[in-house]
């Protein structure tokens, strides 16, 4: 129990994908596991598909479900029930970036157009302008699915303007466990290369 609980804290969590937001990336009721190790220094990078707290009020009620029994409720805690609570976005852009919306139909993150093969429909924030630069410490998250994600762009007049902070970042999607069909590790596209000077 006591090793359970080290992992869970340190090391690996499991979740569950409650939303279309991060379709055709992640589909409901996926289940995955994320890893902490990555963000021990809080080197969160683009393009990282990040589970988070929710900041306040990004969330539904019925999107932010707990274990519903006293056995499901012991797994939780030790990580081996998928928790709620939490939300799961891409990130655009870090601490430091401006990130535009849209340069000839496509996000741009510092002057450079992204290339996003993993959006489910890439029309979908043509029609959504806004231009943020993000703060120190902070994240710019979108859902894949950006016709039906709730993400950064929705939460603006919110008192973090949209803003994530790196703090409520639980760590990074790293495996996907279920269904068993497409089971495997979440890559990272090289969508951010050009941004991060590769």
């Amino acid at each position: 129990m006591v090793m359970a609980i080290v992992v869970k804290t340190f090391f690996l969590q499991a979740f569950y994908i409650p939303s279309e937001s991060m379709e055709p990336t992640m589909l409901v009721d996926d289940k995955i596991l994320v890893q902490k190790v990555s963000y021990w220094g809080g080197d969160v990078k683009r393009g990282d598909i990040v589970v988070f707290d929710d900041p306040g009020g990004w969330l539904p009620a019925d999107e932010s479900k707990h274990a519903g029994n006293v056995v499901q409720e012991a797994l939780e805690k030790v990580g081996l029930f998928p928790t709620g609570g939490h939300l799961i976005k891409r990130v655009i852009g870090v601490g430091g970036d401006t990130v535009v919306c849209c340069t000839d139909g496509k996000l741009t993150v510092n002057g450079k157009a992204l290339d996003e093969p993993y959006l489910l429909d890439e029309t979908a924030t043509k029609d959504n302008t806004f231009e943020v630069k993000v703060r120190k410490g902070y994240l710019w998250v979108m859902g894949d699915n950006r016709g039906n994600s709730s993400d950064s762009r929705f939460h603006q007049a919110d008192p973090g303007g949209g803003q994530v902070s790196e703090k409520a970042v639980v760590g990074k999607a790293w495996v996907r466990v279920w269904p068993l069909g497409r089971a495997g590790f979440i890559k990272k596209p090289s969508t951010f290369d050009a941004v991060n000077g590769k």
